[in-house]
């Protein structure tokens, strides 16, 4: 009978999303209806939870008919069955060379067919996107910000820009989503500074303000001298040189075109950057029909040097591991048991009887294949307790404990607890609102500190489906073993774990700043490597999702994957491992991701074939835009061969309408997305 009931009840709430999200509305009722529909959206859920009814597993059509149900998204982890709609779903053939232009730009008026290929024209002329910042400050100076605006939303902002709030990019996701595309929304907004206003904020607010005292010895006795990676230059340096700030890398945007920079300028700032996101998680919510994803970045939520020092000390835990057992590497790989470790300790002179000593080994986190970390990581949920407190280990000269960590202020302690209810506050968010959230990557002396909480806020949220999705940059030679690890720990605590893999977007600037401070470079060789370690990663997610539905429905879906990827044949390789592994776009566990205005000739083919895609479709007003589009110009400079190919297609499409007599063509999808 409750299931009943729950079936007539979404029915109504159903055309209550339907209604509500139409664009057309006007923005005050748009916005009223939609803070309605969340509100009805979240109760739902807990409803459905209450009464142990799963709806997840279904997605909606945003357009008519209004009760053509569909099923959630490829990484939506739900065991539901598909309802016909679905499976009787139109699909075309997938051209694998991807070179039919007519799947490519069908989606595309011929206005925006000749606009693309006009702009990527653009994106060739080196002298113009070398200086396209000048340029567009120029154009805001001749013309005005209104006439700048309007020239830029017919050119390079209406190629890579979905509009300027929710209701402008209502119709662009529709269209999208009606040829089979998803979206991944992005609200794109970026301050304009200087490079000596960067380095100024960067190194105020990755340096600890607390006093550091002189000591011989690195952290908690462990031994320094001779091993490079945690060489001390002087008596007050006492923290790695990966983990410290250092002026001339202050500004993270260089050489970046490929990623947004957030910088801190205060607690106020990212009180604001929460509200942001939280509202873009809304928008998915009611603009995409929870189909979407929304992106965020840990370095909007709080202060860096909280990630920096929290880096530090998973690296100096791995250390503090080896010292006990001998074991190199992460702590996860060990597979040391507590008996051991604790022998280890009682070898190095700590009296383990010692009932401080006796608490932190009884909060070591394990299983009975042994430790996963040397810390209860789950402890800093809790955001009452001090990371001081948290993260302290036996010296092993004097088996006092002492923190891991470098020293915090008062005020430092209190950023950090603002970060982590911040964090909190998104993803409860997100999980309210049966939404997807993808966590970016950024540089590797940020990435341990963020990779580890994303699996903390994964261990808590992704229990009954995949809510926080960590993001893993494959040029780096450590990318295969932190997926490893990350996978080893979802399984053995038993989470459900999504992962966004990409090949990165901070190599130059990663390369200059190891080289200067004389630790390894993180980069892989060259672009065949990281190709490599792409396909090695793919591999091993896909070979893991083959496995988990060998062994039934307990495990099935539990590994969701989304491959973040404009190389054709990076994407040729996952289609193929799928063929091979027996993994359908059905079984909705792999999905494929590019940017908005972008290789579309890869989207939009795959999304018409039956592949589940998605578009990072960045939105905000024009004017403070500018810093994204200025990236993307750079960014298609350095893809001159992939640009190639897409003018081609593009030449081909517009010559074909031309004697077609089809200049009038007027888009309209009939394609059902998984």
């Amino acid at each position: 009978m409750a299931k009943q009931i729950l079936v007539l009840s979404s029915r109504r709430l159903l055309l209550l999303k339907h209604h509500s999200g139409r664009p057309g509305h006007l923005g005050e009722q748009l916005v009223g209806a939609n803070q309605q529909q969340l509100r009805v959206i979240s109760t739902w859920n807990q409803l459905c939870q209450q009464l142990g009814v799963t709806t997840a597993g279904r997605r909606f059509k945003s357009a008519a008919p209004p009760l053509a149900a569909e099923t959630a998204d490829p990484c939506q982890l739900e065991l539901e069955d598909l309802p016909i709609e679905v499976i009787n779903r139109k699909k075309d053939v997938l051209d694998l060379s991807f070179e039919d232009h007519s799947a490519a730009f069908k989606s595309k008026t011929t206005w925006e067919v000749l606009r693309a290929l006009m702009v990527f024209q653009v994106c060739g002329i080196n002298v113009v996107v070398d200086n396209n910042e000048k340029l567009m400050k120029l154009g805001q100076t001749v013309l005005g910000k209104k006439l700048f605006a309007l020239l830029m939303k017919q050119t390079f902002y209406g190629q890579f820009v979905a509009g300027e709030d929710t209701v402008g990019i209502a119709p662009v996701i529709d269209g999208m989503r009606s040829f089979g595309v998803k979206s991944i929304l992005d609200y794109s907004v970026e301050e304009d500074i200087t490079q000596e206003e960067a380095e100024e904020r960067e190194m105020d607010s990755c340096v600890s303000h607390a006093s550091i005292e002189e000591n011989e010895a690195n952290f908690a006795g462990i031994r320094a001298r001779g091993d490079k990676e945690f060489a001390v230059t002087s008596k007050k340096e006492e923290e790695i040189q990966r983990y410290q700030a250092h002026k001339e890398f202050g500004d993270r945007r260089v050489g970046v075109t490929g990623a947004r920079t957030f910088f801190y300028q205060g607690e106020a700032t990212c009180e604001r950057n929460t509200d942001i996101f939280l509202r873009c998680i809304e928008t998915v919510a009611t603009t995409t029909h929870t189909t979407g994803f929304a992106a965020i970045k840990l370095t909007a939520l709080g202060r860096p040097q909280l990630l920096l020092q929290l880096s530090e000390v998973i690296a100096r835990a791995r250390k503090y591991h080896q010292e006990v057992t001998g074991a190199k590497g992460p702590v996860i790989e060990g597979h040391t048991d507590p008996e051991t470790f604790e022998q280890g300790l009682k070898e190095a002179g700590v009296e383990v009887e010692k009932p401080a000593v006796q608490d932190w080994l009884e909060h070591m986190t394990y299983d009975k294949k042994g430790l996963i970390n040397l810390f209860d990581w789950g402890g800093l949920l809790d955001i009452n307790i001090l990371l001081q407190d948290m993260f302290k280990v036996p010296n092993l000269k004097t088996g006092r404990m002492e923190p891991l960590i470098s020293a915090l202020t008062d005020e430092e302690e209190e950023q950090f607890k603002n970060m982590l209810r911040r964090m909190h506050t998104v993803f409860q968010r997100a999980k309210d609102l049966d939404v997807r959230v993808m966590v970016d990557a950024e540089q590797t002396y940020f990435q341990p500190a963020i990779s580890r909480l994303t699996l903390e806020m994964m261990k808590k949220y992704n229990t009954d489906k995949a809510i926080v999705f960590n993001t893993y940059q494959c040029y780096l030679k450590e990318a295969h073993r932190n997926l490893m690890d990350d996978l080893e720990q979802a399984n053995r605590q038993d989470f459900f774990f999504g992962a966004k893999l990409v090949r990165g977007a901070y190599m130059e600037q990663e390369r200059s700043r190891a080289e200067a401070l004389k630790y390894a470079d993180p980069i892989n060789e060259d672009f065949e490597a990281t190709s490599a370690m792409y396909h090695k990663c793919l591999t091993e997610c896909m070979s893991r999702i083959r496995d988990m539905k060998q062994q039934g429905e307990a495990k099935e879906k539990r590994v969701g994957i989304m491959v973040a990827s404009h190389n054709e044949d990076t994407i040729r390789f996952a289609i193929k491992m799928m063929e091979e592994l027996n993994i359908k776009p059905e079984d909705k566990v792999i999905c494929f991701g590019q940017l908005l205005g972008m290789c579309d000739q890869l989207s939009f083919p795959l999304g018409q074939a039956g592949y589940s895609v998605y578009k990072y479709v960045p939105y905000g007003p024009v004017n403070e835009v500018l810093p994204y589009l200025s990236r993307r110009a750079h960014e298609n400079k350095g893809i001159l061969v992939k640009l190639e190919k897409e003018k081609k297609l593009l030449r081909r499409e517009l010559k074909d309408r031309l004697l077609g007599g089809k200049l009038l063509h007027r888009p309209k999808g009939d394609y059902l997305p998984i």
